[in-house]
């Protein structure tokens, strides 16, 4: 037992060693970061020289779910609130809106090409969220500053995006396992609940955790664990009375970094930056240990009609829809068009129909992970590239690290 448990400890802590020693590889190369994570998953997993077989995608949903939660919060504490009142139109229209409509436009097409309908509509919403943090991390490593508000907006967006693409992804999966669709208005009565009761929570929870840590003489390093431990309480409660957990711990972060100052802010900020890396290094690490890459062959093209349709026809779509009552410049719009990277969200949610009882199986998920590689690697390495080329670049501003200190 103790041999075991040291072997693992072993083993991760060698994993994790070895994904911030390549980090920088990344950044040099012009590279998602996030891909250096998922390859050495992938390394070590049941196809790489590892061997090691790995297929527990409920150990790994209840494992990601964590995960996000905990790197939500620390994206809520790097958003200012400046930065939300500046874009927050934008913002919620792409991550409302523009989620729909995206999955809507890659079912759809999907289905016309003999893909049932709800499976179809399903898979575009596994893939309807954005990942800010892979395009953020980028901008960031290669020293570039964006002009206007177009960084807030799509750092914002992504922080909101997720509680959408979760909902339509669970009524989904729920349609699937049933085999028919009921639509009803109660449907929008639920995410309405969700959302509400998410802000409502998020929104009350970090005014008190706020009270807290400004009023409590806690020894120096209690407060970022008093934090953690509040937002994840948070998000456990949120979940269970029916509302958005991860909007509820999105905006924890957000009113708590707004409330705190001085030494104790400095503290969480430094402390939770660390916690959002080790969780999405652990969450890619896993993600990367559930591929099994031998499975790929026969549904390479699938996986590459399906991220035509996502970055070349939706996403631009959606863009165009949500971003019409907006004055943004067409450049602008091509810009946040093209930085719809996607990461971690869709590949964790594409566990849910293959751990459902219902006709997806894994090929499902094998899919949803090459659309994410290929977004990652077409739009990821392309960005800091585009952004020059789009005249996007803004060398007066403060740097990127300065304006939105945000790590997810």
């Amino acid at each position: 037992m103790i041999e075991s448990l040291e072997w693992a400890l072993l083993v991760v802590a060698g994993l994790v060693l070895l994904s911030v020693l390549l980090s920088p590889l990344a950044i040099r190369l012009g590279a998602p970061i996030l891909l250096i994570f998922l390859g050495i998953g992938m390394l070590v997993g049941q196809d790489g020289p590892g061997g090691y077989a790995f297929d527990d995608f409920e150990l790994a949903y209840h494992v990601g779910s964590i995960a996000l939660a905990v790197i939500l919060f620390a994206g809520g504490l790097g958003t200012r609130v400046h930065d939300i009142r500046v874009c927050w139109g934008p913002a919620l229209m792409l991550a409302t809106v523009g989620v729909v409509i995206t999955a809507a436009v890659v079912g759809v097409s999907i289905w016309l090409l003999g893909v049932s309908l709800l499976v179809a509509l399903l898979l575009g919403a596994v893939i309807g969220s954005t990942d800010a943090a892979a395009t953020f991390l980028l901008l960031q490593g290669r020293g570039i500053n964006l002009k206007g508000r177009v960084m807030e907006t799509i750092v914002v967006e992504s922080g909101l995006n997720d509680p959408m693409a979760i909902f339509l992804t669970i009524v989904l999966v729920s349609f699937v396992d049933a085999g028919s669709a009921e639509l009803s208005w109660s449907l929008g009565g639920t995410f309405a609940l969700q959302l509400g009761v998410g802000a409502v929570a998020g929104l009350l929870g970090g005014r008190i955790l706020a009270w807290l840590i400004n009023r409590l003489e806690l020894a120096s390093g209690l407060f970022a664990v008093l934090a953690l431990s509040g937002a994840m309480a948070l998000f456990g409660g949120t979940q269970l009375i029916g509302g958005s957990g991860y909007l509820a711990v999105y905006l924890c972060g957000v009113v708590l970094m707004d409330r705190v100052g001085g030494l104790r802010r400095e503290e969480l900020n430094i402390t939770h930056g660390s916690l959002a890396w080790l969780s999405q290094i652990l969450m890619f690490l896993m993600l990367g240990l559930l591929v099994t890459p031998h499975q790929f062959s026969g549904e390479i093209m699938h996986a590459a009609g399906v991220a035509f349709l996502l970055i070349f026809i939706a996403r631009p779509l959606a863009v165009a829809v949500s971003l019409a009552p907006f004055r943004f410049s067409l450049e602008e719009r091509l810009f946040i068009s093209w930085v719809g990277l996607r990461g971690a969200v869709p590949i964790f949610l594409a566990i849910i129909p293959v751990m459902s009882p219902g006709p997806v199986d894994v090929n499902f998920f094998n899919v949803v992970f090459m659309v994410v590689i290929a977004s990652l690697v077409l739009q990821g390495w392309t960005v800091p590239w585009l952004a020059r080329r789009l005249d996007l670049e803004d060398k007066g501003e403060a740097p990127a690290t300065d304006r939105i200190k945000h790590s997810q």
